[in-house]
């Protein structure tokens, strides 16, 4: 059993990269689905299943940090009668937010074959054995080109300001909560630009490195 890591700049394709990857491997994909089944496998109460992807982090300033601040939660619950499934949006502690989704990566790791995608997966299991650390990059002005025709932005320079302000986030929720830069090339045993290689073959590529992985 192995675990992949991804992270990626955003409109580098690494969502879709991942998902093959699923798909290829037979492997989980940690999406707020699995991190109900996980948390609920473990024993914890769907109040405490929250979900806050790094590009969607708030970057904050100084007196912000100072004196707290909260982070997006959500979490899904069921209807013991009808089995409906709702999902819920709140507020949670960062410090709540940071313990708790580690020990659902944690456990995630523990089961083994899944691929885990952004939410600091490669600091939170960097030192663990049987992991595999991907990077999915492509170059700046081609991911504001997907990205405008994916979510059809009219505006070439809102593009430009969607795209940075979703790297800063990323980039700021690593170093917030793990005191890591997400761009070091130490942390990974392999980055790929989609800018030369096509989504189908990266995940290949990214299947084939798994054979050589020391556990």
């Amino acid at each position: 059993m192995a675990v992949i890591t991804i992270s990626r700049q955003y409109g580098s394709g690494g969502d879709e990269i991942a998902s093959r990857l699923c798909e290829l491997l037979g492997y989980r994909y940690f999406d707020k689905s699995m991190m109900a089944q996980v948390a609920s496998e473990a024993g914890l109460s769907s109040k405490e299943v929250i979900d806050s992807p790094e590009d969607r982090h708030q970057v904050l300033g100084f007196f912000d940090r100072f004196f707290g601040h909260k982070v997006a939660e959500a979490w899904e619950s069921k209807d013991e009668v009808s089995g409906a499934r709702t999902v819920e949006i709140g507020e949670l502690d960062s410090r709540k937010f940071v313990t708790t989704l580690r020990n659902l990566v944690q456990i995630a790791y523990e089961q083994g074959d899944v691929v885990i995608l952004g939410r600091g997966g490669q600091a939170i299991l960097r030192d663990q054995p049987g992991v595999l650390h991907i990077r999915i990059e492509a170059p700046f002005d081609e991911r504001v080109r997907r990205v405008s025709e994916q979510q059809r932005f009219t505006n070439p320079e809102a593009a430009r300001s969607f795209v940075e302000g979703r790297d800063r986030a990323g980039a700021d929720y690593l170093r917030t909560y793990y005191n890591v830069d997400w761009d070091d090339p130490t942390i990974y045993h392999l980055t790929i630009n989609t800018g030369l290689w096509n989504n189908e073959t990266a995940a290949c590529i990214i299947a084939d490195a798994l054979k050589y992985l020391r556990s």
